[in-house]
């Protein structure tokens, strides 16, 4: 991937108004910034040729003309989609239809069409078959010299108005052809490569000419050489010689090559049973398309590309269009915020993915539960508060204050002391997640043999006192950590004096309810709920605990520096500094990145990030202070291989710099626009190898850009081999937030 083009802006670190500024120190250089200039954000749309018609959706080649109409040949015929059109035509109809195998555009916009019986011909709208060359017709190539047909039976030029026949000794499966641009052909076969003259046809089929000789595809890249896609890959030759070649361990997502197409921007397309590869000639790094996402199927048989630069691709289930459109992140950061507010707030203003009811189908959207309903709701928080602190909008403000109010009310909808609840739903829904259910004595003997810490709760949903709401139960660990990082962000960016002392009002009623309880969530059952636990006698002394160990120290200690910051109270500095010394707190969260393998989940990565600007600048100790900085400088060297933006930024937030910042553009850029949750199926790609790391319980591949596994959120592993569940379109938080702490960091200058 190409270097991200960055210039230095200097930038002094001033305080935002009345409120903290959330950078740790000045930096003494300048700062590098992005400047926010317009790339080329590609998206996918897709083209069913006909409902029900499997034929029909069988397209074998696909070809677009000057005027932007798309040909294409399909089992069922030929078919026309006209610009601006999603309705396709049948062309040649009656007695003359049934399979077809090639489209072709001549010199004059005059189209081709190879098919079962003959060679048709498409001028000024009226339909000819052209009478001559013997069918059935495989292949089409329109040349300076004139137009080729080619088959089972051979090989005809039309030009003068008349066909001949050419007397090229040639194997008779002509899987793909492509002039030579000196009057000749390249001819590709089940059994080899043919370069075919008037004087000499010549055959290449030797392990030194190709990787297979089972050819399929062909073009020139920019510097002439030949790209020969076949079985085992792509040969490169020049006019004399093989001198390269690209196999899946280059790139290659699958071996049996199907279509080899040079980009107007001089990449090359390699289609294939299994998805695209595109690779820039002389470059080690190449791009994937796979999936739903990007293909209607991962079965490639053509591509071809129209006067805009867009990839039109025939599919074993219609025709997909890989588009591209000029925006800035800024532009992004705007679509996706529209798509945000439209599509994924639910009352009171509750922040969440979405259900499709039919999976894929953006029409089909619902409101649906989820049990992080909080946690996510304060990363918009946090986006929320970002964006106000750097863009001063008011309407950031409002945004921002309406979902601390939703995170106040999981607390005040239970009815107790200072347990919240994860989520609410209105009492009229009668589905959700985890209903409420009886267990009967065999089922939690399994349970409990399964996992002895397990707690079946059989009624997760109550029903709030004012009768409009059901409250869900359980609350985790997750999500007063994410709750911190929320109130944190929202507390110094945006929140006047009254709002202040609203949030110290709030998170010390949360705060005191688990001092109470040994630092454990209890919920209306009396005991604590199955993630929700700090206490020291029960994270020191009981072994089944010890792989949360680590991390949920790491937690309270932040939870208590938060609280006594924003309160002053020191019965929570007490107890922080007993944790500390008396029960070894600090000692149990420095093991946290060297943990055994086998506890360690991707998403304490981010459990990880929501406490460290609560203790790293908030601690007043300088000893104190340099451990937690210790510990971000290990969480980020063991994490930046990620190449999140939202690691990076918050790291930036804290230490200083412009670190991976080239990698933050490159996922800003490349995240797609798409935000259906797309199957992804990596472990099938012959490029990757499927791997138990970095989190030793998952099946992993290398990482990818993220256009090329699910749709992210940061509590999901992105190495994650097979992943996605398309009937969920998830929220686009997890890229406006760190956009807008890019923006506030002035890492990302939006100034034209």
């Amino acid at each position: 991937m190409k270097k991200t083009i960055v210039f230095l802006f200097i930038i002094p670190m001033l305080s935002i108004g009345q409120n903290k500024d959330l950078r740790s120190k000045p930096n003494a250089n300048p700062i590098v910034a992005y400047i926010d200039k317009p790339f080329a954000q590609e998206y996918h749309e897709v083209f069913i040729v006909a409902d029900n018609s499997e034929d029909a959706n069988n397209v074998r080649a696909v070809q677009p003309d000057l005027e932007g109409s798309i040909w294409i040949a399909t089992k069922n015929g030929i078919y026309q989609k006209e610009v601006g059109s999603t309705e396709w035509t049948l062309v040649i109809g009656g007695d003359n239809q049934g399979p077809a195998y090639d489209v072709a555009i001549d010199k004059d916009q005059n189209v081709w069409m190879a098919t079962w019986n003959g060679v048709y011909r498409s001028r000024a709208r009226e339909i000819q078959k052209m009478e001559g060359p013997k069918p059935p017709i495989a292949k089409l190539l329109s040349a300076k010299e004139g137009v080729y047909a080619l088959g089972p039976y051979g090989i005809w030029l039309y030009r003068d108005k008349k066909w001949e026949r050419k007397e090229y000794n040639t194997a008779r499966s002509i899987r793909t052809v492509l002039s030579d641009n000196n009057g000749g052909l390249w001819i590709g076969t089940d059994v080899g490569l043919y370069h075919c003259a008037d004087d000499k046809t010549t055959a290449y089929q030797g392990n030194e000419d190709l990787i297979s000789a089972y050819v399929r595809g062909m073009d020139f890249d920019q510097e002439g050489n030949l790209w020969i896609g076949g079985l085992g890959g792509v040969s490169i030759r020049n006019n004399a010689a093989k001198i390269g070649e690209k196999t899946p361990e280059d790139g290659i997502v699958n071996a049996n090559v199907t279509a080899v197409a040079k980009g107007p921007d001089g990449r090359m397309w390699v289609g294939t049973h299994y998805g695209i590869t595109r690779f820039v000639p002389g470059e080690k790094e190449y791009s994937v398309r796979l999936g739903r996402r990007w293909l209607l199927s991962d079965e490639v048989r053509d591509i071809a590309f129209d006067q805009q630069g867009n990839a039109w691709v025939a599919t074993a289930n219609g025709v997909s269009a890989i588009k591209n459109r000029q925006m800035t992140l800024e532009d992004k950061a705007d679509y996706f915020y529209d798509n945000l507010i439209r599509r994924h707030v639910r009352e009171p203003w509750i922040i969440a993915r979405s259900n499709l009811v039919v999976p894929g189908d953006t029409t089909t959207i619902q409101p649906e539960d989820d049990d992080n309903d909080g946690e996510f709701t304060s990363n918009y928080l946090a986006m929320e508060s970002f964006r106000y602190a750097t863009t001063k909008n008011p309407e950031a403000k409002e945004r921002a204050r309406k979902a601390f109010d939703f995170l106040h009310f999981l607390r005040e909808v239970t009815g107790g002391d200072g347990f919240f609840a994860r989520t609410i739903i209105p009492v009229s829904w009668e589905q959700s997640h985890d209903m409420n259910r009886t267990y009967t004595e065999r089922e939690l003997a399994e349970e409990i043999i399964e996992n002895p810490r397990q707690k079946p709760v059989e009624k997760r949903w109550h029903l709030s006192k004012d009768g409009k709401w059901k409250w869900k139960g359980d609350t985790s660990s997750d999500e007063i950590s994410g709750h911190l990082f929320g109130y944190y962000c929202y507390y110094n960016l945006v929140a006047d004096d009254k709002e202040k002392k609203r949030i110290a009002d709030h998170f010390s009623k949360i705060m005191d309810h688990l001092m109470e309880n040994d630092f454990n969530l209890v919920d209306v059952d009396g005991t604590h709920t199955k993630w929700g636990v700090w206490s020291p006698t029960i994270l020191n002394h009981n072994p089944d605990w010890a792989p949360e160990r680590a991390l949920n120290s790491l937690e309270l200690l932040a939870f208590l520096k938060f609280a006594h910051h924003i309160t002053k109270k020191e019965k929570y500095q007490k107890e922080y500094l007993k944790l500390i010394k008396e029960e070894g707190y600090l000692e149990n969260a420095k093991t946290l990145h060297n943990t055994n393998p086998s506890w360690e989940t991707y998403f304490d990565i981010f459990l990880s990030l929501y406490m460290y600007p609560t203790l790293i600048n908030y601690e007043e100790d300088p000893v104190l202070k340099r451990e937690y900085q210790d510990h971000l400088e290990q969480w980020f060297i063991k994490h930046k291989k990620a190449k999140s933006p939202m690691i990076n930024f918050t790291y930036n937030l804290l230490a200083g710099g412009d670190e991976e910042l080239d990698n933050s553009i490159a996922f800003l850029k490349d995240a797609p626009l798409d935000l259906v949750d797309w199957y992804v199926d990596n472990a099938q790609r012959e490029d990757l190898k499927v791997v138990r790391q970095p989190i030793l319980e998952e099946l992993q591949t290398a990482l990818r850009p993220p256009s090329e596994y699910r749709t992210m959120r940061w509590d999901q592993n992105p190495y994650a081999a097979v992943s996605g569940d398309p009937s969920q379109e998830k929220e686009p938080v997890y890229w406006l937030l760190p956009y807008w702490m890019g923006r506030y960091l002035n890492l990302i200058s939006a100034e034209k």
